[in-house]
Protein backbone atom coordinates (compact mmCIF):
# COMPACT_ATOMS: atom_id res chain seq x y z
CA UNK A 1 0.00 0.00 0.00
CA UNK A 2 1.24 3.66 -0.94
CA UNK A 3 2.29 6.01 1.70
CA UNK A 4 -0.87 8.67 3.05
CA UNK A 5 0.31 11.71 1.31
CA UNK A 6 0.44 15.56 3.01
CA UNK A 7 -2.30 17.11 2.20
CA UNK A 8 -0.98 20.67 -0.08
CA UNK A 9 -0.03 22.98 3.31
CA UNK A 10 1.62 19.78 4.72
CA UNK A 11 4.35 19.66 1.85
CA UNK A 12 4.24 23.16 1.72
CA UNK A 13 5.80 23.23 5.07
CA UNK A 14 8.20 20.16 4.52
CA UNK A 15 9.43 22.25 2.09
CA UNK A 16 10.01 25.64 3.58
CA UNK A 17 11.90 24.03 6.35
CA UNK A 18 13.88 22.17 4.42
CA UNK A 19 14.82 25.78 2.39
CA UNK A 20 14.95 26.79 5.99
CA UNK A 21 17.39 24.56 6.78
CA UNK A 22 19.41 24.90 3.47
CA UNK A 23 19.57 29.02 4.46
CA UNK A 24 20.99 28.02 8.02
CA UNK A 25 23.22 25.15 6.37
CA UNK A 26 21.98 22.97 9.13
CA UNK A 27 21.30 20.76 6.26
CA UNK A 28 20.09 17.17 6.94
CA UNK A 29 20.23 15.61 3.34
CA UNK A 30 17.57 13.11 3.82
CA UNK A 31 16.28 10.17 2.06
CA UNK A 32 20.15 9.99 0.39
CA UNK A 33 20.95 6.66 1.33
CA UNK A 34 21.20 2.82 -0.18
CA UNK A 35 18.37 2.08 2.15
CA UNK A 36 15.89 4.73 0.19
CA UNK A 37 17.35 4.23 -3.10
CA UNK A 38 16.16 0.04 -2.42
CA UNK A 39 12.64 1.22 -1.46
CA UNK A 40 11.77 3.10 -4.83
CA UNK A 41 12.32 0.45 -7.31
CA UNK A 42 8.89 -0.04 -7.82
CA UNK A 43 7.37 2.68 -6.96
CA UNK A 44 7.30 7.07 -5.85
CA UNK A 45 5.08 8.98 -4.15
CA UNK A 46 6.51 12.62 -3.85
CA UNK A 47 5.28 15.14 -2.11
CA UNK A 48 5.41 17.53 -4.57
CA UNK A 49 6.48 18.31 -8.25
CA UNK A 50 8.96 21.44 -8.52
CA UNK A 51 8.63 23.35 -11.91
CA UNK A 52 11.70 25.74 -12.34
CA UNK A 53 13.86 27.45 -14.07
CA UNK A 54 16.95 25.59 -15.68
CA UNK A 55 19.59 27.32 -14.31
CA UNK A 56 22.65 25.62 -12.85
CA UNK A 57 22.31 27.39 -9.33
CA UNK A 58 18.60 26.89 -8.93
CA UNK A 59 19.14 22.99 -7.77
CA UNK A 60 15.55 21.64 -6.38
CA UNK A 61 16.43 19.09 -4.32
CA UNK A 62 19.22 20.79 -2.74
CA UNK A 63 17.43 24.23 -1.64
CA UNK A 64 14.90 22.61 -0.34
CA UNK A 65 17.02 19.94 1.43
CA UNK A 66 15.21 16.60 0.40
CA UNK A 67 16.16 13.45 -1.14
CA UNK A 68 15.51 10.25 -3.60
CA UNK A 69 11.48 10.17 -4.17
CA UNK A 70 10.68 13.45 -2.70
CA UNK A 71 10.10 15.84 -5.30
CA UNK A 72 9.12 15.35 -9.33
CA UNK A 73 11.29 17.86 -11.22
CA UNK A 74 10.48 19.28 -14.16
CA UNK A 75 12.66 22.03 -15.39
CA UNK A 76 12.86 24.65 -18.37
CA UNK A 77 15.19 27.64 -19.09
CA UNK A 78 12.91 30.67 -17.89
CA UNK A 79 10.17 27.94 -16.30
CA UNK A 80 8.10 28.87 -19.71
CA UNK A 81 5.32 26.63 -19.98
CA UNK A 82 5.14 23.78 -23.43
CA UNK A 83 3.24 20.70 -24.02
CA UNK A 84 5.60 18.75 -22.40
CA UNK A 85 5.75 20.72 -19.06
CA UNK A 86 1.80 20.38 -18.64
CA UNK A 87 1.63 16.35 -19.55
CA UNK A 88 4.19 15.85 -17.10
CA UNK A 89 2.94 18.31 -14.70
CA UNK A 90 -0.71 16.32 -15.62
CA UNK A 91 0.98 13.22 -14.62
CA UNK A 92 2.60 13.64 -11.51
CA UNK A 93 -1.03 15.43 -10.19
CA UNK A 94 -2.48 12.40 -11.75
CA UNK A 95 -0.69 9.63 -11.92
CA UNK A 96 1.11 10.35 -9.01
CA UNK A 97 -1.45 12.19 -6.54
CA UNK A 98 1.14 15.30 -6.06
CA UNK A 99 -0.98 17.59 -3.37
CA UNK A 100 1.44 20.81 -4.43
CA UNK A 101 2.79 22.10 -7.54
CA UNK A 102 5.87 24.68 -6.83
CA UNK A 103 6.37 27.19 -9.64
CA UNK A 104 10.01 28.38 -8.83
CA UNK A 105 11.23 31.15 -10.47
CA UNK A 106 14.82 32.89 -9.37
CA UNK A 107 16.87 36.23 -9.05
CA UNK A 108 19.00 37.62 -12.57
CA UNK A 109 17.54 34.91 -14.72
CA UNK A 110 18.99 35.21 -17.88
CA UNK A 111 15.80 33.91 -20.19
CA UNK A 112 13.74 36.74 -18.24
CA UNK A 113 16.29 39.37 -18.79
CA UNK A 114 16.37 38.22 -22.40
CA UNK A 115 12.62 38.92 -22.74
CA UNK A 116 13.16 42.47 -21.29
CA UNK A 117 15.86 43.52 -23.20
CA UNK A 118 13.67 42.21 -26.46
CA UNK A 119 10.58 43.89 -25.33
CA UNK A 120 12.84 47.33 -24.71
CA UNK A 121 14.92 47.11 -28.27
CA UNK A 122 11.81 45.02 -30.41
CA UNK A 123 15.10 42.77 -31.25
CA UNK A 124 14.15 38.96 -30.98
CA UNK A 125 17.25 36.25 -30.35
CA UNK A 126 17.59 33.46 -33.23
CA UNK A 127 16.90 30.28 -33.02
CA UNK A 128 14.53 28.07 -30.39
CA UNK A 129 15.68 30.72 -27.82
CA UNK A 130 13.11 33.17 -29.44
CA UNK A 131 10.83 30.63 -28.62
CA UNK A 132 10.88 31.10 -24.72
CA UNK A 133 11.00 34.91 -25.27
CA UNK A 134 8.31 34.70 -26.95
CA UNK A 135 6.76 32.95 -24.21
CA UNK A 136 7.66 34.97 -21.33
CA UNK A 137 6.94 38.32 -23.24
CA UNK A 138 3.50 38.28 -21.59
CA UNK A 139 4.65 38.20 -18.34
CA UNK A 140 7.12 41.52 -18.81
CA UNK A 141 4.09 43.61 -20.36
CA UNK A 142 2.13 42.59 -17.43
CA UNK A 143 4.79 43.65 -15.33
CA UNK A 144 5.27 46.79 -17.54
CA UNK A 145 1.81 47.81 -17.11
CA UNK A 146 2.34 47.66 -13.91
CA UNK A 147 5.47 49.57 -13.67
CA UNK A 148 7.80 47.24 -13.46
CA UNK A 149 10.94 47.29 -14.97
CA UNK A 150 13.65 45.64 -13.16
CA UNK A 151 14.36 42.06 -14.02
CA UNK A 152 14.11 40.09 -10.23
CA UNK A 153 10.65 42.44 -9.75
CA UNK A 154 10.13 40.98 -13.69
CA UNK A 155 10.50 37.69 -12.26
CA UNK A 156 7.99 37.76 -9.73
CA UNK A 157 5.39 38.92 -11.69
CA UNK A 158 6.65 36.09 -14.46
CA UNK A 159 6.35 33.28 -11.64
CA UNK A 160 2.86 34.80 -10.68
CA UNK A 161 1.61 34.57 -14.15
CA UNK A 162 2.85 30.97 -14.91
CA UNK A 163 1.30 29.93 -12.01
CA UNK A 164 -1.96 31.14 -13.02
CA UNK A 165 -1.27 30.00 -16.53
CA UNK A 166 -1.14 26.24 -15.15
CA UNK A 167 -4.29 26.02 -13.43
CA UNK A 168 -5.79 28.30 -17.05
CA UNK A 169 -4.41 25.91 -19.57
CA UNK A 170 -4.84 22.73 -17.89
CA UNK A 171 -8.24 21.04 -16.90
CA UNK A 172 -6.63 18.58 -15.48
CA UNK A 173 -4.52 20.93 -12.84
CA UNK A 174 -7.57 23.12 -12.99
CA UNK A 175 -10.02 20.83 -11.64
CA UNK A 176 -7.55 19.07 -8.59
CA UNK A 177 -7.18 22.94 -7.64
CA UNK A 178 -10.65 23.55 -7.10
CA UNK A 179 -11.51 20.02 -5.19
CA UNK A 180 -8.70 21.20 -3.02
CA UNK A 181 -6.50 18.08 -3.98
CA UNK A 182 -3.68 19.62 -5.06
CA UNK A 183 -2.44 23.74 -4.44
CA UNK A 184 -0.50 25.57 -6.48
CA UNK A 185 2.30 28.05 -4.84
CA UNK A 186 4.66 30.45 -6.53
CA UNK A 187 8.33 31.10 -5.84
CA UNK A 188 11.67 33.09 -6.28
CA UNK A 189 14.71 31.92 -4.98
CA UNK A 190 17.20 34.48 -3.66
CA UNK A 191 20.72 33.78 -5.10
CA UNK A 192 22.76 35.44 -2.85
CA UNK A 193 20.58 34.17 0.41
CA UNK A 194 19.50 30.65 -0.44
CA UNK A 195 15.72 31.77 0.57
CA UNK A 196 12.95 30.65 -1.42
CA UNK A 197 10.21 33.19 -0.86
CA UNK A 198 6.31 32.68 -1.75
CA UNK A 199 4.87 35.25 -3.83
CA UNK A 200 1.72 33.90 -5.03
CA UNK A 201 -0.77 30.87 -4.21
CA UNK A 202 -3.41 29.31 -5.54
CA UNK A 203 -5.90 26.87 -4.12
CA UNK A 204 -6.16 25.92 -0.17
CA UNK A 205 -2.71 26.40 1.48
Amino acid sequence: MSPKQPTPAEAWQLLREGNARFVSGDVAHPNQNAARRSSLTESQNPMAVIFGCSDSRLAAEIIFDVGLGDVFVVRTAGQVIDDAVLGSLEFSVESLRVPLIVVLGHDSCGAVTAAVESARSGDMPEGYVRGLVERILPSVLAAQRAGIEEVNLTVEEHVKQTAARLTNHSRVLHEAVETGRTAVVGVTYRLAEGRADPVTTIGDL
